[in-house]
């Protein structure tokens, strides 16, 4: 059976737009066929503030991986890419998060889908607006279009590249 996925990736380790490319290139190999693409974005570090911008793209794949297995498949091409888990919310070549899986909610101790900040982040419902606006979050019953309405994050979130 298909799963319907949406992942957010984000790089703010050199070539940014390469990095976002080739992420792109893995997870089409490795994970499942993407259907859609926003645009990229550019926005101020979250969390940790004294680091690079970071570029910033969601796309929505079909996979046949079952939660557990697409997040190994993640985390393996991370570590392809050269990501180096040092500190949360440090500087990386390349992130990958999980958003949703289906409609379904997933919490294991490995594993939190939907993701758990997705309402708090405009990098992240931004991008996600533009490709599924109307995509309903199973937890709060709330389009994604409303959860950026509402969203309390300020910073600036620039699309770069459409």
């Amino acid at each position: 059976m298909t799963s319907n996925i949406f992942l957010l990736l984000g790089s703010n380790l050199g070539d940014r737009l390469n990095n976002l490319t080739t992420a792109r290139l893995l997870i089409e190999e490795k994970v499942g066929k993407i259907i859609h693409q926003s645009s990229v974005y550019r926005t101020e570090a979250w969390g940790k503030t004294d680091q690079p911008d970071f570029y910033n793209q969601v796309i929505q794949l079909q996979s046949v991986l079952l939660p557990e297995d697409l997040l190994a498949s993640v985390l393996t091409i991370e570590k392809e890419m050269g990501r180096v888990r040092i500190e949360k919310w440090g500087t990386r070549v390349i992130d990958i998060d999980i958003l949703f899986y289906n409609n379904s909610q997933i919490s294991t101790y490995s594993l939190q889908v939907p993701h758990p900040e997705i309402q708090n982040r405009k990098f992240t419902l931004l991008p996600l607006d533009e490709i599924a606006s109307d995509f309903i979050h199973p937890a709060f019953q709330k389009s994604i279009h409303q959860l950026l309405i509402e969203c309390p994050d300020q910073l600036p979130v620039v699309r770069m590249i459409s």
